[in-house]
């Protein structure tokens, strides 16, 4: 019979780095996806009250116009301003 030696082991090391990145990518995903769905729902709501405002101040210059003809803007801004508002 040969002489057979014993070659120890060596532990394997590449598995845990692998694991490690996968779980900060994992992370940081969620992190970025989060970030985004604040930035979108944030400008929504933003566009949502610009376009609110849009309509009412066209209602409003409307109203006007059948009221008032001749002084369509200062009418408008007067309603603007009783209602709480500054346009400008």
């Amino acid at each position: 019979m040969a002489n057979l030696q014993s070659v120890p082991k060596e532990p394997e090391f590449d598995d845990m780095p692998v694991k490690a990145a996968a779980r900060t990518f994992f992370i940081w995903q969620w992190i970025i996806g989060a970030v985004l769905a604040v930035a979108l729902g944030s400008w929504l709501v933003w566009f949502s009250v610009y376009l609110q405002r849009m309509f009412i101040e066209e209602d409003i210059r409307e109203a006007c116009q059948r009221v008032m003809p001749d002084t369509v803007q200062r009418c408008v801004d007067t309603v603007i301003i009783q209602r709480g508002g500054a346009r400008r």
